[in-house]
């Protein structure tokens, strides 16, 4: 896949979208009744990425606080998202264990690569910080989860959504109608090639986490180093 190409396509389909009034909000952001959890290998920036990140987002917020936007501890790059949460999904149901063991053997043969934060890109429902990573290295791991999973008998929903192959951060989902809609826009083209700065990956984190992987209901169950 030509990530530049993706997400520039993303873009210019979903500001259309945007300036048409033919966004998705969330409804489920604020209910204290949402009970959909799974767990997720992903990969967590440094500070000095995030805080350039907040900066982008502390403008959005001057044009519009209704939105919801991803603090820092919050924000991350989804590897692979193992078991997608659903609605009554808890740890007591699985192995820890044994699903530990099977991203240490995908790790396997994996160094350490580089991703660089440039631009943002949006969906219908949100916006997005676009990542590129320097080589191939993430989508070999990947590779490796996807094999190494559907060859056990853990439960896993490994591809059921989409196939992840980006390497974006979601900062901003939409939870209501937007103000100021066109000064929002603005500032997303003003940013639309921004550099937020690249970091290299030594870290990855096994957690267990609901639909926004909000820091106060996530659990971290293991970290790897690469």
């Amino acid at each position: 896949m030509n990530l530049t190409e993706h997400y520039n396509e993303l873009y210019e389909s979903s500001i259309r979208m945007i300036e048409n009034e033919d966004y998705k909000t969330d409804l489920l952001i604020d209910s204290p009744n949402d009970r959909r959890f799974g767990i997720t290998l992903l990969i967590r920036p440094p500070e000095n990425i995030k805080n350039r990140i907040q900066v982008f987002l502390k403008d959005l917020q001057q044009v519009d606080s209704s939105q919801y936007y991803y603090p820092s501890s919050d924000i991350h790059i989804t590897v692979m998202s193992i078991i997608s949460c659903y609605e009554g999904f808890q740890l007591d149901q699985i192995l820890i264990p044994n699903y530990i063991d099977l991203i240490k053997e995908s790790l396997s043969g994996i160094d350490r690569f580089e991703i660089k934060y440039k631009g943002i890109t949006a969906s219908d429902s949100g916006i997005m910080i676009q990542g590129f990573p320097e080589n191939e290295i993430l989508n070999k791991l990947r590779n490796n989860l996807r094999i190494k999973f559907k060859n056990s008998d853990l439960e896993q929903s490994i591809d059921k959504r989409y196939s992840i192959q980006t390497a974006h951060s979601t900062a901003v989902r939409f939870r209501r109608k937007l103000q100021n809609k066109n000064e929002f826009l603005k500032i997303i083209e003003s940013y639309k090639n921004a550099d937020f700065g690249s970091f290299e990956i030594k870290e990855l984190e096994l957690v267990f986490n609901d639909w926004y992987q909000r820091e106060r209901n996530s659990k971290l169950l293991e970290k790897f180093r690469i």
